[in-house]
């Protein structure tokens, strides 16, 4: 691109350019309105821009990687832990370099079944919310695809994982819901978020460590109302919580209040009533409004900051996000907070009455010490109802001043730190505030009415044109840096840049507490790199006022739009584009812009061509073939609209006419195969080719196959009969002939290899007297000849044929066979034996075998269901080798075999049991241990944690027999006086019985009467009331879930107390070994109340 740059408006071409461009844009001097002088000396306060701001900026960014919500500081290992999208990050405090990446994403299993749920491929990854670093660990929860999970891990390696926990009750399904959670010294967990798939089920929950688990009322609008849980902090005896919710106690309408409520960390719930339900659980608002006739009130809670050193509690508060933008930061003391709950309680008797005010029982409330023992033991009936209907206060939580320390209108903050700072003269509490469009403002938190609501700078985190709200805030008071987390990333700002202020002036006007005038070395310093205290100065009396000289800056250019050009002898066309001093435009005597205001480009060009180049090699090496040469149009090429080059970019040419190519040598094609060797029995045929133009052709000129592989029939011949040859003498002297005869068998392929056949014999026998005439064969009849005469001749005739023999098989076609004899006569001095076969066949139990089952063999055994403290595994085997046929026998023994495994005791397990109660008025004992691990594997701790028994309070000893009784001893010693004393003893006990039956019922019964008073008969959590009650009172039963009474998680349901009742949904009073007004309140370290 040929680019061309003008300055000025009017052009001096002596390019022989004339430019012909009309420009939409005014090209003069920028006309100022006349109320220019009074925008002049209008007081804004500073602003630090982008571009400004950036060398002092370190970033981190991931690719793929968004939401940096989660930041925790680890200053004694110099890193920062982020939790991302997917990851977790360790990062150098120094400037967010990165240490280690590690992935912590959804399996594919997850991420389907949340997407069957119906939410989206962006809400179906693992978010995480919760992040904290205590001692050598780090405890993280994500949101898992709406499956939340938590883990404990290396703060020095996060891909190495400690412990892995189910994230329920402890981090928010939803990565949309706002949730808190802090962990104490003692390794509690308390956290504040919604514990369903739905949302809508709030809770603050404890859980971990070595007390058990607690949590707010479940389904109780009153205690929680949709709340949005902003922090949590673990402050002496107490845990409290900041959050805002729908107001109950509002009777008109819809409106949102911003709370703080508080529980004992040494709440160990209560017994029957409120069981595994905070009892110390109490809530009152917070008020953060301007003053006046009618307040305007900040409602909603976005952010807070601890300074523990002052027992202050910074909030932002903002307006209702359907109102207009406002938003305001006030502070509160720790003991404003203490005196509401000191207070006065408000409490609804119903839901048609109003909220009033209910007298404190103890309005100078205190948590016991952690380390008491039984500590709910003097919880009574009463003290618990009270703590069931009492926890909002109706006394309103003050801020520190009366006006807010910060108000700005149509904007909204979203996230809040404090630093303390010392000044020339005092300590100064500097806000760093986040708005929801990406700025930080830098303001004093001052009561001086001067510089309230003063902005020291705002600081422009984002380039121009970019707008997201801050994420997260950090501040790290050591090192004097701030830590922003961002969608896309994590910035690192330093808290004071002295440096840029370069004259007095300007480092006295920024009226920063961190910065100073040093006399001594001229230069604006902190107060800790000065040179002498008496030398170094500060004016922070009033707000700063931003420099409104505006140096004037080039606008973007303007879209390229078509020109003419002539250089006398032709025209042409060209791009063209400008630009404005309005970005921004000289102001109150700022400089104007200096640069061209025109740009022209891409102007017309005619193209021409290249030589040609040399020509190409021939295709062929001989014999006519052709080669091309080119040439391109780009001498210089067309362009902008410029006029194409004319005629061919290739010519081609013949080459090689007069060399000829040789002659190829190569095969004929094949002949046909010729006759087959044999017609039978396997031959070979071939056939042949020839090398034309010469003999070098690779490969055989003939080539060979077999043929007729079928084998040949089989031709027989049989040799005469031999003339009968003596053998032996047998039967009485008769001699026995024979004779013989061969088969021959040959193939008709090849006639000359004969195979002898079996060779079949005749006998006969000749009476040696000669009684009897042989039949001979006339060829030897003068062999046979005897000089005796011969015996009547008698031909054989059979017998009858015998009975048939059993079947040789039981099923699947057997035979069966009979005889007979050819003795009916028998044959007899030559007469001619019997014709026929002596023995007959015929098939039987032609029907199929019944099959009778067999038992495969035994699978693998398999795996033990415990690592330890006795489990089982089993081995299975089926009937099907093979298996057995209808109504048939199936086979015996079991198919599945168990036995025990693991069975030594678990490391880390169950403490030894305790002693045996004494009897309560139920007539129970009990025992109990505990669980010595944290967190106990599905191994560990298997069982229960207490047992019970029947007291046995007239036990009848068993006598055994001794053995210095005579053996002798019988029942003839057993007189009518034993009778008779046996019967009396007998009368008397079942009437001592019966009477404790009677005394036992009655009481059973005024306790019934009683318990109808404190329970209703109908479950709270699925109380219905009629179109009367309030939206809030009707409880509206949810899904029954596979969590217990008051939805725990199942591995944390609390064994603290010994009575172990299955959490069913049911009314059911229980009686307590306490009495109604044995209240103690020296002993009692939970939340109680005198009696009213």
């Amino acid at each position: 691109m040929i680019v061309s740059r003008l300055k000025g408006i009017s052009l001096s071409l002596a390019s022989l350019f004339l430019l012909t461009f009309h420009l939409s844009a005014s090209q003069n001097a920028p006309e100022y309105p006349e109320t220019e002088q009074q925008q002049c000396v209008r007081r804004e306060h500073p602003t630090i821009t982008f571009e400004d701001l950036k060398p002092w900026v370190s970033n981190f960014t991931y690719p793929g990687v968004q939401d940096f919500s989660q930041l925790a500081l680890d200053a004694n290992r110099n890193q920062l832990v982020v939790g991302a999208r997917n990851y977790l990050f360790r990062l150098s405090l120094h400037n967010v370099s990165l240490i280690q990446a590690t992935e912590w994403g959804s399996d594919e299993d997850t991420r389907r079944s949340c997407q069957s749920k119906g939410k989206t491929e962006e809400e179906c990854q693992n978010y995480v919310r919760v992040l904290i670093v205590y001692g050598k660990k780090v405890f993280t929860c994500g949101t898992n695809a709406f499956s939340p999970v938590c883990s404990s891990r290396q703060v020095g390696n996060l891909s190495k994982t400690i412990d892995k926990i189910n994230g329920v009750a402890r981090c928010p399904y939803d990565p949309r819901h706002n949730s808190t959670a802090v962990i104490t010294s003692r390794g509690e967990l308390y956290a504040a978020t919604v514990i369903d798939f739905s949302g809508r089920d709030p809770a603050i929950y404890r859980s971990l460590g070595n007390v058990p688990p607690l949590r707010t009322a479940q389904y109780n609008s009153k205690w929680l109302n949709e709340p949005n849980f902003i922090a949590a902090y673990d402050i002496g005896l107490f845990t409290y919580f900041f959050f805002r919710e729908n107001a109950v106690e509002h009777d008109c309408g819809k409106t949102v209040y911003s709370r703080v409520a508080r529980v004992c960390k040494n709440d160990i719930g209560g017994r029957f009533l409120l069981e595994d339900t905070w009892t110390t659980f109490m809530k009152a608002r917070l008020n953060c409004s301007r003053s006046g006739e009618i307040p305007f009130y900040y409602n909603e809670l976005q952010s807070t900051f601890y300074l523990p050193e002052q027992d202050l509690i910074y909030g932002v508060f903002t307006t209702n996000v359907n109102s207009i933008a406002a938003s305001a930061v006030c502070a509160f003391n720790l003991s404003a907070i203490t005196q509401a709950f000191n207070g006065p309680f408000r409490y609804q008797e119903n839901p048609r009455s109003a909220w009033l005010p209910t007298i404190n029982p103890i309005p100078n409330f205190q948590c016991g010490t952690l380390n008491d023992n039984s500590p709910n033991e003097n919880l009574t009936e009463r003290i618990l109802q009270d703590a069931q209907r009492l926890f909002l206060m109706n006394d309103v939580v003050q801020p520190v001043s009366v006006d807010p320390y910060v108000t700005q209108d149509s904007i909204r903050f979203s996230k809040l730190v404090v630093d303390i700072v010392q000044g020339k003269d005092t300590l100064y509490h500097v806000m760093y505030i986040g708005t929801e469009y990406g700025t930080i403002l830098k303001a004093l938190s001052t009561t001086n009415r001067s510089l309230r609501s003063c902005y020291l700078e705002e600081m422009q985190i984002l380039p121009d044109g970019q707008q997201e709200p801050i994420k997260s805030l950090q501040i790290l008071h050591s090192d004097r840096s701030l830590f922003v987390g961002l969608n896309n990333g994590v910035l690192k700002i330093p808290l004071e840049r002295c440096s840029v202020y370069r004259t007095e002036g300007e480092c006295l006007g920024a009226r920063d507490p961190y910065c100073g005038w040093d006399n001594k070395q001229k230069r604006c310093t902190t107060i800790e790199d000065s040179s002498n205290m008496s030398l170094w100065t500060q004016n922070i009396t009033e707000c700063p006022v931003k420099n409104l000289t505006t140096n004037g800056r080039l606008g973007p250019w303007s879209p390229w739009q078509p020109c003419e050009h002539s250089d006398g002898e032709s025209t042409g066309s060209c791009m063209c584009r400008s630009r404005s001093c309005n970005s921004p435009r000289p102001r109150c005597g700022g400089r104007s812009c200096e640069g061209a205001r025109i740009e022209i480009a891409n102007c017309s060009r005619n193209g021409a061509w290249t030589p040609w180049s040399a020509w190409a090699q021939c295709s062929t090496s001989c014999g006519i073939g052709f080669q091309v040469r080119q040439r391109s149009c780009s001498n210089p090429a067309p362009g902008y609209g410029g006029r194409v080059c004319v005629g061919q970019s290739r010519e081609e040419g013949f080459c090689n006419e007069n060399t000829p190519c040789p002659l190829p040598i190569f095969w004929s094609s094949w002949g046909p195969w010729n006759k087959c060797s044999a017609n039978c029995g396997g031959g070979i045929h071939s056939r042949q080719r020839s090398c034309e133009n010469g003999n070098t052709c690779p490969g055989c000129a003939v080539e060979y196959k077999t043929c007729n592989p079928d084998s040949c029939p089989e031709v027989r011949r049989n040799t005469p009969w031999t003339p009968w040859m003596p053998v032996n003498l047998t039967q009485n002297g008769a001699r026995q002939e024979q004779r013989f005869r061969y088969t021959c068998r040959a193939q008709l392929a090849d006639p000359h290899e004969l195979q002898f056949g079996r060779k079949k014999t005749e006998s006969r026998f000749c009476p040696n007297d000669g009684s009897a005439v042989c039949d001979t064969d006339t060829l030897v009849d003068d062999l046979l000849k005897t000089g005796k005469t011969s015996a009547r001749i008698i031909n054989g005739g059979w017998s009858f044929w015998g009975a048939w023999s059993s079947c040789s098989r039981d099923c699947e076609l057997g035979f069966r066979i009979r005889k007979r004899t050819c003795t009916n006569p028998e044959p007899k001095n030559g007469g001619l034996p019997c014709v026929g076969s002596a023995m007959e066949y015929q098939d039987c139990n032609s029907h199929p075998c019944p099959v009778k089952g067999s038992w495969s063999c035994w699978t693998p055994w398999s795996q033990c269901s415990a690592t330890c403290g006795g489990g089982h595994y089993q081995r299975t085997r089926t009937c099907t080798n093979p298996a057995p046929s209808s109504g048939e026998g199936i086979c015996i023994g079991l198919h599945t075999e168990e036995a025990l495994c693991n069975t030594h005791s678990c490391k880390g397990g169950w403490s030894d049991w305790s002693e045996w109660s004494l009897c309560n008025e139920d007539g129970i004992q009990y025992r109990s241990r505990y669980c010595e691990m944290h967190n106990p594997e599905p191994s560990q701790c298997v069982g229960n944690s207490t047992q019970y028994q029947d007291c046995l309070y007239n036990e009848i000893p068993v006598i055994l027999p001794a053995s210095s009784i005579d053996e002798s001893t019988n029942c003839g010693g057993f007189s009518l006086i034993h009778l008779i004393a046996t019967g009396v003893s007998c009368f008397f006990g079942s009437s001592l019985l019966t009477f404790v039956i009677y005394v036992y019922c009655q009481r059973c019964q005024r306790q019934s009467q009683e318990s109808t008073v404190i329970h209703p008969t109908t479950p709270n959590h699925l109380h219905y009331k009629g179109n009367t009650t309030p939206k809030n009172e009707k409880y509206t039963p949810m899904e029954f879930k596979t969590l217990n009474k008051n939805n725990l998680i199942p591995d944390e349901r609390t064994n603290f107390y010994p009575l172990q009742q299955t959490n069913v949904y049911t009314t059911t009073y229980y009686p307590s070994t306490l009495n109604k007004y044995d209240y103690r309140p020296e002993a009692s370290p939970g939340r109680t109340f005198t009696n009213s």
